[in-house]
């Protein structure tokens, strides 16, 4: 699979990363079992056995479960042969007590102890990257700076990054922190397109942009590495629902052409909309599915051309450009 490098980092990771999000199984009470782990450890090595190199947690998947799941790998693949992402900020409600409500947390405390748990439940002495999930309100970028500068010298975490942070917010950061943000993963898809569509419609009347106020832009003025979560909405663009939108269909219809006109997959036309874009978008797929790990894979191989990527975006956004 060809690679991308992540700016001012010596990481080189493949083009497409895989999310574990669903590899730890449900996101009751229950434990792991053995039937789960085994179904992890095969949807990761199918990624890396088709070049994926970098592979995507959060504290909070299944509560933990991802992480720990996750962790049964290392009897297959070496540590220092793929790089490890994770993210914290998110708390879920009664956590730590009953009546506690859903919020996000970029306090010291919280950080520091976010980590500590993930390497626990990963079993490794280090994330290679460590993203900040989704933007506190009441964040003092102070107390983000010195967690990264205690979790940097303590060599805990060697790069760090954000998840759905804005431009602004990313600047109001970088004017505190010591580290460079390298990475910042938004949920962006032919249907979830508003981070493009932002610079297309800009200044037209009645025209939304979702407020992605210039965030695409900025990551590529920066040198910030943008992952794509949620890159086939939900499988939306492969099988929409009965109750679809007419512009949904639509466009499930528009890549299941190209995708036999092409001779690949479904999924590879969605994915390769993504990596036609000279930002450098990395799409994170979910599925556990080895067979559909494999046909997102394909993607690598395809390349469309301005006109295939500009009718597929058209169909996604349900309407005629300006």
């Amino acid at each position: 699979m060809k690679t991308y490098h992540i700016p001012s980092t010596d990481l080189t990771v493949s083009r497409i990363a895989y999310g574990c999000m669903k590899i730890g199984g449900s996101w009751g009470p229950e434990p792991l079992t053995q039937t789960v782990k085994d179904t992890a450890v095969k949807a990761i090595v199918t990624a890396y056995e088709q070049g994926i190199t970098l592979f995507d947690h959060a504290d909070i998947y299944t509560h933990g479960k991802s992480e720990e799941a996750f962790a049964d790998v290392w009897a297959v693949i070496p540590r220092d042969k793929i790089v490890v992402q994770s993210k914290c900020g998110i708390r879920f409600a009664g956590d730590p007590y009953p009546g506690a409500p859903h919020r996000f947390d970029f306090s010291y405390e919280h950080i520091v102890a976010s980590v500590e748990g993930s390497l626990r439940r990963l079993r490794t002495d280090y994330l290679d990257i460590l993203l900040l999930h989704r933007p506190d309100a009441l964040v003092e970028p102070e107390e983000v700076a010195r967690a990264f500068d205690d979790l940097a010298a303590a060599g805990k975490v060697r790069y760090f990054g954000v998840s759905n942070h804005t431009a602004a917010q990313m600047a109001l950061l970088r004017l505190h922190i010591a580290q460079l943000i390298v990475v910042n993963q938004v949920q962006l898809s032919l249907l979830h397109h508003y981070l493009i569509s932002e610079g297309v419609v800009a200044n037209i009347a009645g025209k939304p942009s979702a407020l992605a106020t210039a965030t695409l832009d900025y990551c590529r003025a920066h040198g910030i590495l943008v992952q794509a979560w949620g890159p086939v909405a939900g499988g939306q663009v492969l099988n929409p629902p009965a109750d679809a939108a007419p512009h949904v269909k639509a466009t499930a219809a528009l890549v299941t052409q190209m995708a036999h006109e092409k001779g690949t997959t479904p999924e590879a036309i969605a994915l390769a909309w993504l990596l036609r874009h000279p930002a450098g978008i990395q799409p994170i797929i979910g599925t556990t599915k080895p067979e559909r790990i494999v046909a997102s894979c394909q993607a690598d191989e395809v390349t469309l051309t301005r006109e295939e990527w500009y009718a597929l975006f058209t169909a996604g956004r349900g309407e005629p450009l300006p």
